[in-house]
């Protein structure tokens, strides 16, 4: 397998610059090849915007967001919630759930059975609600980041990159602690 991602590489010339890094390949998907990287963040505002990622991630927990295990820093390094430290870190690992698709690449298959609409339609509401009810907006809702496992039919949003918090007694400066108790409202 590792000779077949080599020569796709070589083939497709991918050069994404000094942003990325330690490409790994992670399989073919219907259209395009799907590695790991390592995001290269130096400068201060990319950082601050990961920043925020994290700590809005940490503060959802539902069965219809993407699930996050862990937030490590160098070496698997277990990062602590001060933001201070996290400002030094030349690397951050956010260790999330593997979802299989998202929702174009099972669009593009044919059209949906409707018991399955129904279905994805049913989760893709119970996200908002829940996301809503711990004073977080997405704003970059759409297909492609709705995730899918395709055996279980679970629909899943994911990538928080524009969110925010809309809490007035919620600061996105401090610790990432803050605010980290999701509400218990479960749909």
């Amino acid at each position: 397998m590792a000779e077949k991602f080599e020569s796709l590489v070589n083939i497709h010339g991918f050069d994404l610059g000094s942003r990325y890094m330690d490409f790994k390949p992670l399989g073919c998907g219907g259209n395009g090849l799907v590695f790991s990287a390592k995001i290269v963040l130096t400068d201060p505002q990319s950082v601050k915007h990961a920043l925020r990622e994290i700590k809005i991630i940490r503060r959802l927990d539902h069965d219809n967001i993407v699930k996050v295990f862990e937030i490590l820093g160098p070496s698997g390094s277990q990062v602590t919630d001060d933001v201070g430290s996290l400002t030094e870190l030349n690397s951050v690992y956010i260790v999330q759930e593997y979802m299989e698709t998202d929702l174009p690449n099972v669009l593009e298959q044919g059209p949906l059975l409707e018991e399955h609409a129904r279905l994805f339609m049913y989760q893709l509401l119970r996200g908002p609600k829940y996301i809503h009810s711990a004073n977080v907006l997405h704003r970059d809702l759409k297909p492609a980041n709705l995730f899918i496992n395709t055996e279980d039919l679970v629909l899943k949003i994911g990538d928080f990159g524009l969110a925010r918090i809309m809490d007035p007694h919620y600061s996105h400066k401090g610790h990432l602690s803050e605010g980290l108790a999701a509400s218990s409202l479960k749909c």
